[in-house]
C-alpha cells in the first residue's frame, strides 16, 4: 500500500475570522478559525492548512496567537501560509506551532526565499501555494499572481513550479481561482499539467462540490486534496471524502484524532 491520501480543510483567514468566497472575491465569514481548526482534528482531518488571504495585501504579518492556540488544541500537522517574507517569519511562525510554511507573494519576488527557507528549516517545512488562473499569454496556458489572487503575472504556472523545486519546495500547494468556491470539480487539466512536471507532493485546491470530485483530483495524481466551504458548511464530511477515496482503491488514514486528544 502506498503513501496515504491526506486530506485537508483550508481555512481562509482575514481580521481573525475564517472567510470564503468565489474565485477569491467576495469574501464571507464563515466562523472562528481556532474552533474550526478543533472539529475538523476531531472529525479525522490529516492536516490543517491556514491561509491569511489579506496578510500581504495589506502589508502585515500573519497573526501568532492564533497559530499558537490552535496548536494547543490540534495534534495533527498545521501549514500557515499569508504575509511570510523572510526566514526570520518562518522561524517566528514555526516556535509558534506551525509545522509547515506556504509562501508565494514573497517567493516570486524573490525565489532565493525558497533555497533559504529550505536550508534553514529543511524542504519538507516550504510549501510553495500557486495562485493559478489561465492564461493565453503562457506556453502551459496557466499563470501564477500574487496578492491573494489580486495581481496576474505573466509568469508560466508550470514553469514557475519546476524552478522552486528545484530551488527547494518540498511541497506543491495548486489553488484553481477559476474554479475556487465554484463546487463543479478541481481543475483537472492543471493539475495534470504539475503533477507531469512535479517530484513531490501535490496539493489540489479550488472546485470540491460533492465526493467525486476529491476522487477526480486524486486519480491525476493529487497527493493530498484541500477544501474550505463544503467542510465549513457540513455538505461534505472529512468521513465521506475519505470513505470516496478508499472505495477507489487508494489508501487512506484511518485513525479517529478524537481518540487521541
Amino acid at each position: 500500500m502506498g503513501v496515504a491520501i491526506r486530506v485537508i480543510p483550508c481555512l481562509d483567514v482575514a481580521d481573525g475570522r475564517v472567510v470564503k468566497g468565489i474565485n477569491f472575491r467576495n469574501l464571507k465569514d464563515a466562523g472562528e478559525p481556532v474552533q474550526l481548526a478543533s472539529r475538523y482534528f476531531a472529525e479525522g482531518a490529516d492536516e490543517v492548512t491556514f491561509l491569511d488571504v489579506t496578510a500581504t495585501v495589506e502589508g502585515r504579518e500573519t497573526t501568532y496567537d492564533m497559530v499558537r492556540r490552535t496548536a494547543e488544541q490540534v495534534f495533527i500537522p498545521l501549514t500557515v501560509g499569508g504575509g511570510v517574507r523572510s526566514v526570520d517569519d518562518v522561524g517566528r511562525l514555526l516556535a509558534s506551532g506551525a509545522d509547515k510554511i506556504g509562501v508565494n507573494s514573497a517567493a516570486i519576488a524573490r525565489p532565493r526565499l525558497i533555497t533559504e527557507i529550505a536550508d534553514r528549516f529543511g524542504a519538507q517545512v516550504c510549501v510553495l501555494s500557486l495562485d493559478i488562473t489561465r492564461s493565453v499569454d503562457t506556453a502551459s496556458g496557466f499563470c501564477v499572481t500574487t496578492h491573494g489572487g489580486r495581481n496576474k503575472t505573466d509568469i508560466d504556472a508550470i514553469e514557475w513550479a519546476e524552478r522552486a523545486i528545484d530551488a527547494g519546495a518540498g511541497e506543491l500547494l495548486v489553488n484553481s481561482i477559476d474554479t475556487d468556491g465554484v463546487k463543479l470539480g478541481f481543475d483537472l487539466e492543471l493539475l495534470r499539467a504539475v503533477r507531469a512536471v512535479s517530484s513531490v507532493p501535490v496539493i489540489a485546491s479550488g472546485g470540491a462540490g460533492k465526493v467525486e470530485h476529491f476522487v477526480a483530483a486524486v486519480r491525476e495524481g493529487a497527493d493530498a486534496v484541500l477544501a474550505a466551504s463544503v467542510f465549513h458548511t457540513g455538505a461534505i464530511s472529512i468521513a465521506d471524502v475519505k470513505a470516496a477515496i478508499a472505495a477507489a482503491g487508494f489508501p487512506i488514514r484511518e485513525v479517529s484524532n478524537a481518540d487521541h486528544e
